[in-house]
């Protein structure tokens, strides 16, 4: 059939004859004898079973590790060391390097994820061609390995520069001791700024250990005020002689109690 000048109509090809079409549809599973199975209730039972199976191991290991709780979060402790996630670990690490911290929080909690997320977005556009070998595809291979790399020592740095002893030491759940805000060495305590550093109630913080448990007499109490002792430097305490030693005897009371 002629259409036009130098045009002939042969038809569309890509219409399938139905005796074809019959055959491009898949065979239904009782036709492999043996081979496969109902969804419902063969297949479904062997995945319960199997998800069964996966639960109860994961509830003995939670029965033999339990989660590793600490003390109740207060809000006033200003010392205390916070540690995400492990899989947030490197974002956290971003915030204490100087151009991502204090005024330039923005920087390392939105812009430099957001940069991130935003190529990954972007990354089926940028690499379009057929080419499945990573060799083949230097842009997408080399982005990815400096993802890779860039999260693998943000993550590593964040580990290594933590401060797992005190972070261990101020998370430690105590017995709580009703300390007598209204005492005279209570309000020379947090005029000496003692209660930063050792928290509100004496519980102990990440720059200070906990006094409420203390086994020193009064003496030795006065002694490391004055002198300091371990982290602790020398002349934190400001006060006169008296003053000190009611603070000690304060101090040392705690553990009496």
């Amino acid at each position: 059939m002629h259409r036009g000048k130098g045009m002939k109509f042969v038809g569309d090809s890509r219409v399938v004859a139905p005796e074809l079409r019959k055959k491009m549809l898949p065979k239904d599973y009782s036709e492999y004898p043996g081979k496969t199975e109902a969804f419902w209730p063969n297949f479904l039972l062997k995945e319960w079973m199997v998800g069964a199976v996966f639960l109860v191991g994961y509830l003995c290991l939670t029965i033999a590790h339990p989660s590793p709780l600490e003390r109740i979060a207060d809000p006033t402790d200003t010392g205390y060391i916070p540690l995400p996630d492990w899989y947030f670990l490197f974002l956290y690490q971003l915030l204490k390097y100087t151009y991502a911290s204090g005024p330039y929080t923005v920087v390392g909690a939105m812009v430099i994820p957001g940069l991130a997320f935003g190529a990954l977005l972007l990354a089926p556009f940028l690499d379009r061609g057929p080419e499945r070998r990573p060799s083949k595809r230097p842009l997408a291979t080399g982005f990815m390995l400096l993802a890779i790399a860039a999260i693998t020592f943000l993550t590593w740095q964040s580990v290594a520069t933590h401060d797992w002893e005190a972070a261990e030491r101020q998370g430690q759940i105590v017995e709580k001791v009703e300390v007598d805000k209204s005492a005279e060495g209570y309000k020379i305590a947090s005029e000496n700024t003692c209660l930063t550093c050792h928290g509100d109630s004496f519980q102990g913080g990440s720059a200070g250990p906990n006094l409420t448990n203390v086994e020193l007499k009064p003496e030795e109490i006065a002694k490391i005020a004055k002198e300091g002792k371990g982290k602790m430097p020398a002349g934190v305490f400001k006060g006169d002689d008296e003053q000190l030693k009611k603070l000690s005897e304060f101090i040392a009371g705690l553990s009496k109690k």
